[in-house]
């Protein structure tokens, strides 16, 4: 895994925000670490981020990160601890919260031409906006009623997690780590004999 390849996604949200920074050997990946890596992120979330896409994110700062980068921390600890079966530290669930109550949610009602349609709303900076919605995705993902069962990829130098569809199922991809490990196995086997 390099810094080139593009993060996983397909997971609830809130996983796909923690698996922006991974690890790989010794070496760390953030795939957030600038601006650019936020939109690419955004981006590759398709619709579930829509709103965010485009322009929106154009004037994104390297210190605007730092509510992202919050977020992302403290999901990965609580869902850590969650998975884990450990009771989430206060400090954990007041950073989460103070990400949630950033960008305050109202219901706002729009003419379509033809008819009404009513949609949330968030109100404050883009940044804000984007941190309260990751945070509501951690928030989705901490109280799933299968959050015990997120697992760690298997693979040895991957950190990457998952929410198994499948008891079967040992590797964040099968693409990226399980062939991988299949093909680090057979070579063994075969070294071996």
């Amino acid at each position: 895994m390099s810094a080139d390849i593009p993060p996983l996604t397909g997971e609830l949200l809130g996983l796909d925000l923690i698996n922006t920074r991974a690890r790989s050997g010794t070496d760390s990946i953030d795939h957030l670490a600038t601006p650019d890596g936020l939109r690419t992120w955004v981006a590759l979330q398709g619709e579930r981020l829509a709103q965010y896409g485009g322009d929106v994110l154009a004037e994104a700062s390297q210190a605007d990160l730092a509510a992202i980068h919050a977020v992302r921390k403290t999901a990965s600890q609580l869902v850590d601890n969650i998975r884990h079966g450990k009771a989430p530290s206060d400090a954990s669930l007041r950073e989460l919260n103070r990400a949630l109550s950033a960008a305050p949610v109202h219901l706002e009602l729009r003419w379509s031409g033809s008819s009404l349609a009513v949609a949330p709303r968030r109100t404050g900076s883009v940044i804000a906006d984007l941190a309260a919605h990751l945070a509501e995705a951690v928030a989705l993902v901490l109280t799933d009623p299968g959050v015990g069962t997120i697992r760690k990829c298997e693979a040895e130098d991957c950190t990457m997690l998952f929410l198994p569809a499948s008891s079967r199922r040992r590797w964040c991809a099968a693409a990226r780590c399980g062939n991988r490990m299949r093909v680090a196995r057979y070579y063994q086997r075969h070294k071996d004999s």
